[in-house]
C-alpha cells in the first residue's frame, strides 16, 4: 500500500503556512519531503513533524531547540529521551513566559498609572476631555 503524499499547497491549505514556510523549514533539515524534480511531496512523517514544528513555535520554542527534540525521536528508547528532553525544554520555557508576563503586567500597571496621571493634568488645564481609554 502506498502511502499518501501531500504536496506542497496542500500542506500549506492543511496547516495554514506558506510555501516559504515550509520551504524554509526544509532547508532548516525540520522537514525531509520526497523530490521529484521541482515537486515537493510530503509524507505522514512530514506532516507529524509539521504539526510538532508549529506547536514549538507558538510556545516559543527556538529552531534549534525544535530539531533537536525531533532528531531524539530516533533513539531507540521508545522516545523516552526526547519526552523527558521535551519535558525539561518545556518546563524552562514556561518559567520564561511566566517572568515575560510578570514584566508585561508591571508595564500595563505603570502605562495606565501614566494615561490616569496624564488625564487629571488635562482635567485640570480645562481642555476637551480625551476618549476614555
Amino acid at each position: 500500500m502506498t502511502e499518501k503524499t501531500m504536496t506542497i499547497r496542500e500542506m500549506c491549505d492543511e496547516f495554514d503556512v506558506t510555501p516559504r514556510t515550509l520551504r524554509f523549514y526544509e532547508s532548516k533539515e525540520l522537514l525531509f519531503p520526497i523530490r521529484e524534480g521541482q515537486k515537493r511531496l510530503f509524507t505522514r512523517r512530514d506532516r507529524a513533524r509539521l504539526k510538532l514544528i508549529l506547536r514549538g513555535k507558538r510556545f516559543g520554542f527556538s529552531l534549534e531547540d525544535i530539531r533537536q527534540l525531533l532528531d531524539l525521536y530516533y533513539m531507540d528508547d521508545q522516545q523516552q529521551t526526547q519526552i523527558l528532553r521535551t519535558y525539561e525544554v518545556a518546563k524552562q520555557r514556561l518559567v520564561e513566559m511566566e517572568k515575560q508576563r510578570e514584566a508585561l503586567t508591571e508595564t500595563i500597571d505603570e502605562l495606565r498609572a501614566q494615561l490616569k496621571w496624564g488625564k487629571e493634568m488635562i482635567d485640570s488645564m480645562g481642555q476637551p476631555k480625551p476618549a476614555a481609554a
